[in-house]
């Protein structure tokens, strides 16, 4: 019978392995995306994903799209699986960053391209572009990292086009009231434990 401390250790190595997730559909349906256990990284749950490309639709053939808090890459690869033309992926962490080369490296992704920096700077520098689809999933962080949010929101208002949407990712509702300002309106929503997920819009003027 193992000690307690051998158990104790074997628990700890289990909760610091790397873990799996899967692209859910596409052209790479099935294929696993490595998830490091660094602090932080919180990879869309599949459940939370399959809801959101049935809220885009399962064809993305030709969208532009940027996923500003990479991590995985786990929700821009899903979109470059579904046709996306263009793909942007941004991620500060170096391991991260090698990680996602390798993977596009392997499924051959040339329309994805991986930029090692800050997210919410590429948004604005995509400011104008029109792109089809954002997708704003920061580290939560233990209050939220608020201003973060409010910043990588409004980058990505500005690069979206009229019909483009955001997606959100967040520790909590983030209200029509508060949105606003930052050129956007709720379209869809919904819980996943203590994640709140969202469907942006454009704010209507």
């Amino acid at each position: 019978m193992p000690s307690s401390a051998t158990t104790a250790q074997s628990s700890a190595r289990t909760a610091n392995a790397p873990q799996l997730v899967r692209i859910i559909g596409g052209q790479w349906k099935r294929t696993p995306l490595p998830v490091p256990a660094k602090a932080g990284l919180r990879p869309t749950p599949n459940r939370v994903r399959e809801t959101l490309f049935n809220w885009l639709g399962q064809d993305l053939t030709a969208w532009r799209c940027c996923d500003a808090f990479a991590g995985s890459g786990a929700l821009g690869l899903e979109a470059a699986s579904r046709g996306a033309a263009q793909v942007w992926l941004a991620e500060q962490d170096a391991a991260l960053v090698s990680g996602l080369r390798a993977i596009c490296t392997k499924l051959k992704a040339s329309g994805v391209t991986v930029h090692r920096g800050d997210g919410v700077a590429l948004l604005r520098s995509l400011a104008g572009q029109g792109l089809n689809v954002v997708f704003v999933d920061p580290p939560f962080g233990d209050g939220g990292n608020e201003a973060l949010f409010a910043h990588a929101l409004r980058a990505a208002a500005q690069a979206i086009g009229p019909h483009g949407v955001v997606y959100l990712e967040s520790p909590r509702v983030w209200t029509a009231d508060e949105l606003a300002p930052l050129g956007l309106a709720p379209h869809k929503q919904g819980k996943a434990g203590v994640v709140c997920y969202a469907l942006l819009t454009p704010l209507a003027v």
